[in-house]
């Protein structure tokens, strides 16, 4: 197996410039998804459900969910499937179910996913500097 980039900077330039057009109060996100990796797949996934119910939080749910929509599609150049349902925040039938899915991906897998998306946070968070007002 050989070291890619996976275009995480691209990838990462493009949420943060779309999340500063949505919301620039938003971008403070990126440092807490960075800090969020350390708890996990499921932890990072199920962040923008907590915030999905608060009007004033929508958009920063929003740059949470692209940012997890991304990681899938990374991953899937990597050769990793990450589950990705649409789930409902008040539905916890949808909740545990993703969480097993999420709980159920190989050590190995979650390992690969979870570096990459501390790279891919790395990114935003770098990015967020350089364009936060």
């Amino acid at each position: 197996m050989t070291w890619t980039t996976y275009g995480l900077d691209q990838y990462a330039q493009k949420l943060v410039l779309d999340a500063k057009k949505q919301d620039p109060d938003s971008l403070n996100q990126s440092h807490k998804m960075r800090l969020a990796v350390a708890y996990g797949l499921e932890r990072f996934w199920g962040e923008s459900l907590r915030l999905q119910n608060r009007e004033a939080d929508r958009a920063k749910s929003q740059y949470w969910k692209k940012t997890w929509d991304t990681l899938v599609e990374i991953m899937k150049k990597a050769g990793v499937n990450l589950p990705n349902d649409q789930v409902n925040a008040n539905n916890t039938n949808q909740i545990e179910a993703m969480s097993e899915k999420l709980w159920s991906i190989p050590l190995e897998d979650q390992r690969v996913a979870l570096a990459i998306l501390a790279q891919l946070c790395d990114s935003l968070v770098w990015w967020t500097q350089r364009y936060k007002g």
